[in-house]
């Protein structure tokens, strides 16, 4: 490693995998004295060309100095990183610290370096010298280091176009030859969206080929039937899968060439031609030799079903990062191990690599699922007819991720974001191991369309086999944050399955207002309660009768539509005496109809008992391609507009009971109705959809974070770094919280220690009358209702005599740690907090103070960094909000002033990631103004990388 020399350890930290262009993986890490070797290879494989534009001359090979000069750094002055494949260097970057003239420096006083890159001519275009420049620059802030100058020769097109691609604020310049850039290192608005818009192409990419593979081998398939690689041989062969595919066994015959009609190979290294995906479904010591193999043959990734791994304890655990570490050393992505495997229902593709027999009808859901037993009932219920929900329902795409080793739902949702065949995204998760990510991803990918996720594991650990950081937020919170990041959040798998066939079919609507019409009154008025309970605004039910005939569910669908006072339509239905299949067949054309004559609003139907009626409307629940129809891809989605599903033939449904076919489909461009058997299913699908559609409308708008003059940042910033000096982490003291917070204009109210009573008596006169006095124990601190705090004591007499029966129910001043404190005005006493959770991130929250609060859990949250809409809806969103806006004729108080102390509070967590916990208790929101009567900050180190930080996958 380093000789004695350097200045500063190995940087570990900076090791890091990540996903480039094509797809494809590599390692970034930091070069050093062991790597002569290396580099004089990869120097050897780089053209004359590319070594020209690299030294501005003809530079054919290194020179033992060269050697000595580019694998030997200090890690701060002067530092190299190396992209690498295997034990190989495909590409390297280097930066010397330079001072004025553009001489070598040393110091922090020197804050800009010079930087370079060469990539091997074979790896470029595969935004090799991109993820460099973000993983270069990500050391160089760490070290002191502000901005980077480049010399390129006029001809390196391609290296200019890396630094000025790149999105930070730079300046340009052309002398003797040389074009000379110069740029700043802070992160810019555009250079993350940059990064975030590679990161979305490099990470879709890496699934795009885990999902549509030209050649797929399955490894591990038994000379006999049965067995799981048997199994999804088959499933791949009955599906139709479109590319070429291969069975490999080592134990096959010799001469034995084929395998269920499947060309048969003992090794993936004795295929004769590229494989892109390899299914490994061997027993887990074996897999080791499996992926050197898969990696020497150029094999692009892995499903891995194989169990064995972290779901079966330390040893395991150990087994599986060593399985991660090895695929990506090959320029490999894995999904599993313990995988259920992987569906793409593409006609140019039709792969069922997976233990599923049936090939799902292909449509516009993806489905995404951590658990092998809920994607089988996930894709059961989503494949047949009943179980509460008709029809046939239409899958793109089924990725079963196992132990999420590598490819997770993070990399799923980035391919999905972009995937034309995809309109709405289902996820069961049972963790997530980059909230920050996913908050992030989420918020993108639903504005452009649905995201519904159901969480297992709530309530305790996650599954053994997922390697996640501990979140110190309650279920609820998490719950919270992901519904303001615009993630349909349900409870059970039904509720995924209802939410999204609703979304599937049918278009979202405007507002919560809700028609409803049908045969029965009863069920009508179940649908009523259950439309008020899930907070929709019902209209009367309108009740057709038993008599009603399906010309009168048409005319009344088409009114309730038709009515500008509704947003949706629920239509119940129960059977009528003597009711046929025909009936049942006339009533569903008669929805249909009047739907497609008004097709902007949704239009559910419950039903009881109707298997005719399901039946019926089978034809329009089925999202596959319409026999006959013309060929090619639907538009592709406008971000912020999903593209109608097409109606569609259920072609293969099994017939009705009593023999007879299914009915034909309904006319093109008509949106299928969803069913459901019971009132309060379709109603808690409507109010998710409807709530969905309100967070589209508003992330139109999302507001902005206020700019406030009198934020002194740098100040601010030289206290953190000031109190961090004297520790690793700390709570600071009355005085160090006031200062720091008044620097982001938050004023706290001044409380004087009172340890006798004559110094009660003294703080009273400083401070003026009328004051209050508060024991500030922890066992009685913001504890009103236990009797610890004495308020409007006008004179002294009455302050003493609340010290002295202070300290008489509670003990002696040394317990108590009374202080004296300036009365505020009246108002209502509330709380903010914020805190930087280590798996979501910083999050505000806010609520009423008191133990009625507490006890129900009535805090609203909001992630960092806030917006002013965004503090607008958290005053509003807590139950007790009310109490704020005039209650029962009290007067409303200043939550405008309570929106900017939240808007500040924001400010500061969000600017300097050191402060880790705010707490603001009590805040008293008077009519006019607002009191901070007590506060505490706490600071810890930042950490070294955040999701701001360059692009890398999770570490293994």
């Amino acid at each position: 490693m380093q000789t004695s020399s350097d200045r500063h350890e190995y940087p570990a930290h900076w090791e890091a995998d990540v996903v480039l262009r094509d797809g494809g993986t590599a390692r970034i890490r930091p070069i050093t004295a062991d790597d002569a070797e290396r580099l004089v290879s990869f120097y050897e494989q780089v053209s004359d060309e590319s070594k020209y534009y690299r030294f501005f001359a003809p530079y054919p090979r290194l020179s033992a100095k060269d050697v000595h000069r580019f694998t030997h750094h200090d890690f701060v002055d002067r530092v190299g990183l190396a992209a690498t494949v295997g034990d190989e260097f495909i590409g390297t970057v280097r930066y010397d610290r330079i001072g004025a003239g553009g001489r070598p420096a040393t110091g922090a006083e020197a804050d800009e370096a010079e930087v370079a890159f060469l990539v091997q001519d074979a790896h470029q275009g595969r935004g090799v010298a991109s993820a460099l420049l973000e993983h270069i620059a990500a050391v160089a802030r760490e070290r002191g280091i502000r901005r980077f100058a480049a010399e390129v020769l006029p001809a390196n097109t391609k290296m200019i176009k890396v630094f000025t691609d790149a999105g930070y604020t730079q300046k340009r310049s052309f002398e003797d030859g040389v074009v000379r850039l110069e740029f700043g290192l802070e992160p810019t608005d555009r250079s993350l969206a940059v990064q975030y818009a590679r990161e979305q192409r490099a990470e879709a990419r890496s699934v795009q080929r885990l999902l549509a593979p030209g050649a797929v081998a399955v490894i591990g398939t038994g000379r006999t039937p049965g067995g799981v690689g048997r199994s999804i041989l088959g499933n791949i062969r009955d599906g139709g899968y479109t590319g070429r595919l291969y069975a490999v066994n080592g134990a096959l015959p010799e001469g034995q060439k084929e395998l269920d009609g499947v060309p048969a190979f003992r090794s993936v290294r004795d295929i004769d031609g590229p494989v892109d995906v390899a299914v490994v479904a061997v027993p887990a010591e074996r897999v080791p030799e499996v992926v050197a193999d898969c990696g020497e043959h150029d094999v692009q990734g892995l499903v891995v079903v194989s169990a064995g791994y972290a779901e079966s304890g330390p040893d395991g655990r150990e087994r599986q990062r060593a399985l991660v570490r090895q695929a990506r050393s090959y320029g490999m992505r894995i999904i599993g191990p313990s995988s259920f495997g992987v569906i793409n229902t593409s006609p140019e593709v039709r792969l069922n690599a997976s233990l599923a027999p049936d090939m799902p009808r292909a449509g516009r859901i993806g489905l995404f699922a951590q658990s092998g037993a809920i994607g089988v009932a996930l894709l059961s219920r989503l494949h047949r007819r009943g179980g509460g929900v008709t029809g046939v329902t239409g899958l793109s795409t089924f990725v079963s991720s196992g132990n999420r080793a590598d490819v997770s739902g993070n990399d799923v949702l980035q391919y999905w974001y972009e995937d034309a065949d995809t309109d709405v995204a289902l996820m069961y998760l049972e963790s997530i191991g980059n909230p920050r990510k996913f908050t992030r991803l989420a918020r993108r990918t639903a504005a452009a369309k649905p995201l519904v996720v159901v969480q297992g594991a709530r309530h305790g650990a996650g599954p053994r086999g997922h390697a996640v950081r501990a979140t110190q937020l309650p279920h609820a919170t998490v719950s919270a944050l992901l519904r303001q990041a615009g993630v349909i959040r349900v409870d059970t798998i039904t509720d995924l399955v209802d939410a999204g066939l609703l979304l599937a079919r049918q278009p979202l609507p405007a507002g919560p207002r809700v028609a409803i019409l049908g045969n029965s009154e009863s069920l009508g008025l179940l649908t009523y309660d259950a439309c008020l309970a899930e907070g929709l605004r019902p209209h009367p039910p309108q009740d057709l009768t038993t008599a009603a005939s399906a010309a009168d569910f048409h005319a009344a669908l088409s009114r309730a539509l038709a009515d500008d006072s509704s947003d949706a339509v629920v239509v119940t239905a129960i059977p009528s005496v003597g009711e046929g299949s025909v009936g049942d067949a006339a009533l569903a054309e008669a929805l249909r109809s009047a739907a497609a004559e008004q097709p902007t609003k949704p239009v559910l139907v419950v039903h009881v008992e109707l298997g005719g009626l399901a039946e019926a409307l089978s034809a329009a629940t089925s999202t596959a391609p319409q026999p006959g129809a013309a060929s090619g891809p639907d538009p592709t989605p406008r971000t912020g507009e999903r593209v109608k599903p097409r109606a569609a033939a259920d072609e293969g449904a099994p017939a009705d009971e009593k023999g007879a076919p299914a009915p034909a489909p309904p006319p093109e461009g008509t949106h299928p109705i969803p069913a459901y058997p019971a009132a309060e299913r379709a109603v808690r699908a409507l109010a998710q959809v409807v709530a969905y559609g309100q967070w589209r409308r508003d992330a139109a708008d999302p507001g902005k974070v206020p700019e406030y003059e009198d934020i002194d940042e740098r100040g601010a910033a030289a206290l953190i770094e000031g109190m961090l000096a004297r520790g690793q982490g700390l709570t600071l003291t009355t005085e160090a919280t006031c200062e720091l917070l008044a620097a982001y204009g938050v004023h706290v109210h001044r409380a004087l220690p009172a340890p006798t009573p004559d110094a009660a008596a003294e703080a009273a006169r400083t401070l003026g009358h009328p004051v209050a006095l508060k024991a500030t124990a922890p066992h009685l601190r913001h504890r009103a209702d236990l009797g610890g705090v004495r308020l409007d004591l006008a004179d002294e007499e009455q302050l003493r005599r609340a010290y002295a029966e202070l300290t008489e129910l509670f003990g002696s001043p040394e317990e108590l740690r009374p202080v004296v404190q300036r009365m505020a005005p009246r108002g209502v006493d509330t709380v903010v907090r914020a805190v930087i959770d280590p798996a979501a991130g910083a999050v505000l929250s806010f609520g009423l103070a008191g133990a009625a609060s507490q006890l129900l859990g009535d805090m609203a949250h909001r992630l960092i960094p806030v917006t002013d809409r965004d503090a607008t809806s958290l005053v509003r969103s807590i139950r007790t909000a009310p109490l704020l806006f005039g209650w029962r004729g009290s007067a409303p108080v200043d939550t405008p002033a309570l929106e900017e102390l939240m808007l500040r509070v924001s400010r500061l967590v969000h600017d300097h990631p050191e402060v880790v916990a705010v707490t603001l208790e009590p805040v008293v929101v008077a009519p006019h103004g607002i009191s901070v009567l007590g506060a505490s900050v706490r600071l810890a180190p930042p950490p070294a990388r955040d999701d701001h930080g360059p692009r890398t996958l999770p570490a293994y």
